[in-house]
């Protein structure tokens, strides 16, 4: 063989021993970090984005801190384009209502859920003005009541719904009108906007609402059963060793610098371990107030 053929040939060998390095070094070597490796947390829009951001940030800081991985934190602009991320699964993480977890729950695993004014539960409340005259639920009647959410809010409007339905008063039976939220439901009720006004317990100790109302102005009329708070969810298909680690940062969040101040910003006084089961109650008052066949929030 010619030097011009022992050169073709040793070209040749080159080049398949490049292709074969090429392949080896793909099959063992970790994906290269992209998108995939950032995880998503979605908190549902029960605030302005700019305030969710500033208060939620913290946590998805720490989150990322102990995971070894970006959080990045996501808002909406509203409630319907929220669910249309949850219903499309666009979260890794998502923080958000009972009923929405309900909803998803084939799709997410519940982890932990918050704690408010040094309470794991909250439950839902009927109000009304002291010189209104009204004394029981059943004397709603014929009469406004303006709950602190949507159709889709499950303590402001699910469980007074179905304080209503116990007194016998079916969604006809009243007036149903809507605020933007809690405190909103409870300043229109102090300005006569309203005969009732539904939301959850400890809506009278917020900064808004006692800046703005007298206390003894607004009495409660009916009380729902204590249901355990808000909800952190996870996508089951996480990593189970990833879904853990998340679940353990934000149980202990207490236990830590960083996630004592991740608490603080979010205006939370804890958190606590949470799993499918303790949302049962919640499932019990769905079903009562919206029936089978209720369609998912949108």
């Amino acid at each position: 063989m010619d030097c011009h053929g022992i050169r073709g040939w040793n070209l040749r060998w080159a080049r398949i021993a490049t292709v074969f390095v090429l392949i080896v070094a793909a099959v063992l070597s970790p994906a290269v970090p992209a998108a995939e490796d950032s995880l998503i947390m979605g908190v549902f829009p029960r605030r302005n984005a700019a305030e969710t951001t500033r208060m939620f940030q913290p946590m998805a800081d720490h989150l990322s801190e102990q995971l070894g991985r970006k959080v990045t934190l996501v808002t909406a602009k509203d409630f319907d384009s929220f669910w249309k991320g949850v219903a499309e699964q666009r979260y890794d993480i998502v923080h958000y209502n009972q009923y929405h977890y309900i909803r998803s729950a084939q799709s997410y695993e519940v982890i932990a859920h918050i704690e408010e004014f040094g309470k794991r539960t909250i439950a839902g409340v009927l109000y009304v003005r002291k010189d209104s005259g009204i004394t029981s639920v059943a004397q709603l009647r014929g009469r406004s009541v303006l709950f602190g959410g949507g159709e889709d809010a499950m303590v402001s409007y699910i469980a007074n719904r179905y304080l209503l339905l116990q007194a016998g008063l079916k969604k006809d039976d009243f007036k149903s009108l809507f605020a933007v939220n809690p405190p909103n439901s409870i300043l229109a009720l102090n300005s006569r906007q309203a005969d009732a006004a539904g939301a959850g317990d400890g809506v009278l100790d917020l900064p808004l609402v006692r800046k703005s109302v007298r206390s003894e102005d607004i009495v409660v009329l009916a009380v729902s059963e204590p249901l355990l708070q808000l909800p952190i969810a996870v996508k089951r298909t996480l990593p189970a060793n990833v879904r853990a680690v998340i679940q353990s940062t934000l149980i202990n969040l207490k236990t830590t610098e960083a996630g004592t101040r991740a608490l603080k910003a979010a205006a939370l006084t804890g958190t606590g371990k949470a799993e499918d089961k303790d949302y049962n109650p919640h499932r019990d008052i769905v079903r009562a107030v919206m029936g089978t066949g209720e369609p998912a929030p949108r």
